[in-house]
């Protein structure tokens, strides 16, 4: 299962070592070419909020199947592209089909003891997050060497060769929602009201992935600029560097099972806020932003399985609707980040970047803040 999320959860970040590229064969600003980028991350949001509710409803394995065969057609379509506004509505077809990893999520926990909920969601952590990172390495040097469009044909292929796997593999996992498809939605805004742990889980996540997407998507601008002038391949190397973080991800989960996850919610939402700080005084130097990437990596890792855990927690009969509003509300704060990366690039280059991320870093930290501050005043309420 983690394997199957790394490799799907890629389908999301080719883009982003390729928007030169991109940007040179359609020759259009690369600015505008990486519009993608966040298309794609909004497409996520949809196919979250629409298609894994359903997971709640019909047969799990089976949706996964289709879901993963759809994500074959998206990702040719984007391949065989021949103008730009092609290639913008292949990227948002491409989010929408690649939900596949929260379909997966909510099946593993839903088949783990209790005990083992952390470990299990954090060991699948891992490998999405692998998958998100190494992408960009993988994107980055298939683009150098073959061009941009040779991988998405790659990651067709290779989601083709998932397909198989997940239907040799995968347990079958029968829902236990009876109503209809209105009732399942409704129900999602019926849990956002009744479930203060997943606003708070949500709310912090949002302008966590939020300053994930600003810095992954103007990275490229960056080194791609003076004074490092990188090509594709080497800009995609940096995921390496952020993938090393992701060994971290089943202590998190561990973490989490000895009741702390909250704990660990604090801690990575300040190390996002301290990568930020490296990145505004690294505008030249390539170790301090590696150092910078391990930083928010490691960060965004304990913020997110932490909240995810905590999430799963709530209400085992709505894992998937639970995870649709957590992750579809995550990745509008993912493709808004990234358009936001890009209006502050605009504005006023890396430090303008920067500086956003560490407002937004701050707005996690009220959240965490005010919320703990909350919970403790009712905790003390209920005592008295």
């Amino acid at each position: 299962m983690a394997v199957c999320t790394g490799l799907i959860v890629a389908n999301l970040y080719y883009c982003q070592p390729l928007i030169v590229l991109i940007a040179n064969e359609f020759k259009i600003p690369e600015a505008s070419a990486g519009t993608i980028t966040y298309l794609t991350q909004a497409g996520y949001a949809i196919g979250l909020f629409f298609m894994v509710p359903l997971g709640d409803k019909i047969e799990r394995k089976r949706q996964i199947l289709m879901t993963t065969f759809a994500t074959v057609i998206a990702l040719l379509i984007a391949a065989t592209a021949k103008s730009f506004l092609v290639l913008q509505i292949a990227s948002l077809l491409i989010g929408i089909t690649s939900i596949v990893p929260q379909l997966i999520l909510p099946l593993a926990a839903s088949l783990s003891a209790p005990e083992e909920r952390g470990k299990v969601v954090g060991t699948i952590m891992s490998g999405l997050l692998v998958g998100i990172l190494l992408s960009r390495t993988l994107s980055g040097f298939i683009g150098q060497v073959l061009g941009w469009r040779s991988m998405f044909y790659i990651a067709a292929g290779i989601c083709l060769l998932i397909f198989f796997v997940i239907q040799s593999k995968f347990p079958q996992n029968k829902p236990q929602f009876q109503g209809t498809y209105g009732q399942l939605i409704q129900s999602l805004f019926t849990l956002i009201k009744t479930q203060p742990v997943l606003r708070e889980a949500t709310a912090i996540n949002v302008f966590s992935f939020a300053q994930f997407g600003a810095f992954w998507t103007t990275m490229v601008l960056l080194l791609s600029g003076e004074p490092f002038n990188f090509n594709s391949a080497t800009i995609g190397l940096f995921g390496i560097v952020g993938a090393s973080g992701a060994l971290a991800a089943p202590l998190v989960g561990k973490l989490g099972d000895k009741g702390n996850s909250r704990i660990a919610v604090g801690y990575g939402c300040l190390l996002v806020l301290i990568s930020f700080i490296v990145f505004y005084f690294a505008i030249e130097s390539v170790i301090g932003i590696a150092i910078g990437i391990v930083f928010i990596d490691i960060g965004i890792q304990g913020v997110h399985i932490s909240n995810q855990t905590r999430v799963y927690s709530l209400l085992p009969e709505a894992r998937n609707r639970l995870n649709t509003v957590f992750m579809s509300l995550t990745f509008l704060g993912t493709a808004a980040g990234s358009a936001y990366g890009l209006m502050l690039w605009k504005w006023g280059g890396w430090h303008a970047v920067a500086i956003g991320c560490m407002i937004l870093s701050t707005l996690s930290l009220i959240v965490y803040g005010l919320t703990y501050k909350s919970k403790s005043k009712k905790a003390k309420a209920q005592i008295d």
